[in-house]
């Protein structure tokens, strides 16, 4: 699939009026000029929409040399200020305590090395901090992920293709069972989950 297909199927209206809802979720709580850390951003604009609260400092990573480079295109088209870096979530290039909030949307069931992912992203959470991870979940039925692509608003055509794209997807994705296995196994040691339609969402703290 191409990076600029892809952030362009992402950034339709509907889908940047869900990503400011979302930023104003996900970031609730948090002090203004906290330091927030996307991983595995994309095209960026999530990361735009958590920039433009309460002066909070955001950074993204992404293992993607493209889509760095879109994330930034679309950064600089905002006015926004977000450092997107080029990295990878099993290494990344930050102190340990350097976020007090990591969110990562869509792309947790694409790493190779989960639990290293997890640990690192203990590691780099200073104590007290949060993350959320957000993706699809392998009890997503037929009728879940055509709701879910109906709602973003897209013509027939890309339409069909996220949808087949989703389906595809979710032989990747995690149960809640198997998420909970896995958390369970990382130095975070537990975590909540919460679901619904093709969603998952993990909210892990670290232990201040």
């Amino acid at each position: 699939m191409s990076a600029r297909w892809y952030a362009r199927q992402r950034g339709t209206p509907s889908q940047i009026a869900a990503f400011r809802e979302q930023a104003a979720q996900l970031t609730r709580g948090i002090p203004a000029g906290a330091h927030v850390l996307e991983v595995a951003p994309g095209p960026g604009y999530l990361a735009i929409e958590m920039a433009r609260l309460r002066g909070l400092r955001v950074t993204g990573l992404d293992i993607s040399r493209t889509m760095v480079e879109i994330a930034r295109e679309n950064a600089s088209a905002a006015g926004v200020g977000v450092d997107f870096r080029q990295g990878d979530v099993t290494k990344m290039p930050f102190e340990d305590g350097s976020f007090d909030l990591v969110v990562c949307q869509a792309a947790f069931k694409n790493f190779r090395h989960p639990l290293s992912a997890l640990d690192e992203i203990h590691r780099v959470l200073r104590p007290g901090g949060r993350a959320v991870i957000q993706d699809m979940r392998r009890e997503a039925s037929g009728a879940d992920i055509a709701t879910e692509v109906k709602a973003q608003g897209l013509n027939a055509v890309n339409g069909f293709i996220v949808r087949r794209v989703l389906a595809g997807l979710r032989s990747r994705a995690y149960s809640v069972d198997q998420f909970e296995g896995l958390v369970a196994e990382s130095r975070f040691g537990g975590c909540s989950i919460g679901s619904d339609g093709i969603a998952l969402e993990v909210t892990l703290e670290k232990t201040a």
